[in-house]
């Protein structure tokens, strides 16, 4: 199994720069979704319910500060399989259309973020992970419905 760093980089490298938010939930929507097609993660790298949507602490740690992410030195895309690249193609052709603030508007009204964080008070910051048993079962009741499209 990859890190966190592969699947950022090779984001990057399909987008051009992006906001760390929006970075970071593309990574997220990599991750869930390689659960549910390819039924195994993308990444071992822990993935956290925050107040503004999912986020990789471990990706966290090397932009904190930073607004726009322009590459990932640490990742080697080289690493990601065929079938990975596939995936993360098709999160990126459903998901980069939107900002990084519906991103995480639509994080929010999932029940993968929302079930981490329950009796999290709004505003307060939290650690709860959002598991992959979490993220496969609900993205793919997702995938059951007949939509040719990821969003």
């Amino acid at each position: 199994m990859g890190n966190a760093n592969n699947v950022a980089a090779y984001v990057l490298s399909r987008t051009g720069p992006l906001s760390a938010m929006k970075l970071q939930k593309l990574c997220y929507y990599s991750q869930a979704w390689s659960l549910v097609w390819d039924e195994q993660p993308l990444f071992d790298d822990r993935i956290e319910a925050w107040q503004n949507g999912p986020v990789v602490r471990s990706l966290y740690a090397q932009h904190r500060g930073q607004y726009t992410i322009h590459g990932w030195p640490s990742g080697d895309v080289a690493l990601l399989t065929a079938d990975q690249k596939a995936t993360i193609d098709a999160v990126i052709e459903s998901y980069a259309k939107l900002t990084a603030q519906q991103l995480s508007d639509l994080t929010h009204s999932e029940s993968p973020w929302m079930g981490a964080r329950a009796g999290v008070p709004l505003g307060e910051r939290s650690e709860a992970e959002i598991t992959h048993a979490a993220m496969r079962s609900f993205y793919a009741s997702l995938a059951g419905r007949n939509d040719t499209e990821v969003v």
